[in-house]
């Protein structure tokens, strides 16, 4: 007699089950969810690489408030020096070293789609850090910002797809040449150079279009660290890999990729504010890992709908808890919006100099002239 073939209803209570088994707490049972050693006996592999990721990014706000810290330490300085020769700063560069590394290492460990969305936690990092050490305001919205970006973080690691797939050069060698990688390599190029063209001969500048160009190289970078990193953690565990010419491909790939992802970042970090650029970028990078690791790396084969649903909505909380922690945190720092001449002993003005908001120059007198009177009487233009 044939065996009854499973259908939707089946499907979906599998998925309600796995969903069940993820969300309860030391219930009796051999899988009785995520904090019971059963779980963790799974899913260690995974946990390794995303506690590297958490611990690298929150070394990256370490490092990031202590090179701000720096910077002003030497602002307040006569004659000011310059940052290089600042010990703290190189400490903070030397943190900021560490925890790339950290980042780079998890990769090895974990999914594409698990550490990369885990990046929030150094936007949120950063904020705590930065009222201890700095001591800047802490608003409403950061700690909401916080608790959202620490639950969307704990949905991700208990939903990210838990294949545990051992990055040999044999199976990079595989992907890289799939068609599914082929289809959307010409895709990526192709928007690529529209918004190339559109950013060089036509001068949009627009966030969109910068961030999108970082998100498109972004994409590679992401697969080719995945790779990098998965083939030495694999020759270190097991078998030489670094020997294959598709090692120093990805590794080509990745370092080309960096370098001009940085480039288009600076760009869109100097027409726009930070505020806008962080969590914009965020929820850009992110997004195109996330695809990457899909498309690539096949991450979220055989995953049930319910699973993916709720990744995605930890990958929301996520973006939500940046978006809240960097909102209007520039403006609270701005200085006074005019200078006053007046209160200057021995100096007479006609009135205040106010700045101007729309163009490049400080700003002009009242009364619309850029001309101003000596104390002699002499009209000399500014």
């Amino acid at each position: 007699m044939a065996a009854p073939r499973a259908g939707p209803g089946d499907a979906a209570a599998a998925a309600l089950d796995e969903l069940s088994r993820n969300l309860s707490y030391w219930a009796p049972g051999a899988g009785n969810g995520s904090l019971s050693g059963e779980w963790y006996r799974r899913n260690q592999i995974h946990l390794f690489g995303a506690l590297l990721a958490i611990l690298g990014n929150l070394v990256i706000s370490i490092s990031l408030n202590i090179q701000k810290y720096s910077h002003v330490q030497l602002a307040q300085r006569e004659p000011p020096r310059p940052y290089f020769k600042s010990v703290l700063w190189w400490a903070g560069a030397l943190l900021m070293a560490v925890g790339e590394t950290g980042n780079f290492a998890a990769y090895g460990f974990a999914p594409v789609t698990l550490v990369a969305p885990l990046g929030c936690m150094s936007v949120t990092g950063s904020a705590i850090i930065s009222v201890m050490f700095l001591k800047e305001n802490l608003r409403a919205s950061d700690i909401l910002g916080m608790t959202l970006a620490i639950a969307g973080a704990y949905l991700l690691v208990n939903f990210a797809p838990n294949i545990t797939q051992a990055v040999s050069a044999r199976r990079v060698q595989y992907y890289f040449v799939g068609w599914q990688f082929l289809i959307y390599v010409i895709f990526e190029i192709l928007i690529f150079c529209i918004l190339l063209y559109f950013h060089k001969r036509k001068g949009m500048k627009h966030i969109v279009i910068l961030l999108t160009l970082v998100a498109l190289l972004a994409s590679l970078t992401v697969i080719s660290v995945k790779a990098v990193s998965g083939m030495i953690t694999f020759s270190v565990m097991d078998k030489m890999q670094l020997t294959y010419p598709i090692f120093y491909v990805m590794f080509i790939i990745m370092i080309a990729s960096c370098v001009f992802q940085v480039k288009f970042l600076n760009q869109a970090t100097k027409l726009y504010t930070m505020t806008t650029v962080v969590p914009v970028n965020h929820i850009f990078f992110t997004t195109s890992a996330i695809i990457a690791g899909i498309v690539f790396y096949q991450e979220f084969f055989g995953a049930a709908f319910l699973t993916i649903f709720i990744y995605l909505f930890g990958c929301f909380l996520s973006f939500l808890g940046v978006f809240l922690v960097t909102r209007n945190r520039e403006k609270e720092h701005l200085q006074q919006s005019f200078i006053d001449f007046g209160n200057i002993p021995g100096k007479q003005m006609l009135d205040k100099i106010q700045p101007d908001s729309n163009g490049l120059s400080y700003g002009t007198l009242p009364d619309g002239s850029d001309s101003t009177k000596s104390q002699s009487g002499e009209k000399k233009e500014v």
